[in-house]
C-alpha cells in the first residue's frame, strides 16, 4: 500500500478542523485542538490550507487569534 501523500493528509486535517468549526463555531488554537483531539501541529497545517482556500477568518479578540468559517 502507497503511503499517504502530504495533499491526502493535510486534506483530511483541514475537513476534520473544518466539521470542528461547522459544529461548534469560532476558536481558537486550544479550542480546536481539543474539539478535534489533533496535535496544534497538526491543526495549524490544516488551518493553514483552509486558509490557502479561502474558508476560513481570522479575527483577534486580545491575545488569542479566533478562527470561524467563512460565511
Amino acid at each position: 500500500m502507497a503511503e499517504p501523500t502530504v495533499e491526502l493528509i493535510f486534506g483530511l486535517n483541514a475537513g476534520i478542523v473544518w466539521e470542528a468549526l461547522n459544529k461548534n463555531g469560532p476558536g481558537t488554537i486550544d479550542n480546536i485542538v481539543k474539539a478535534t483531539g489533533m496535535r496544534r501541529e497538526l491543526v495549524y497545517g490544516a488551518l493553514g490550507w483552509l486558509g490557502r482556500e479561502g474558508k476560513i477568518a481570522v479575527e483577534r479578540r486580545g491575545r488569542a487569534m479566533v478562527f470561524s468559517l467563512m460565511q
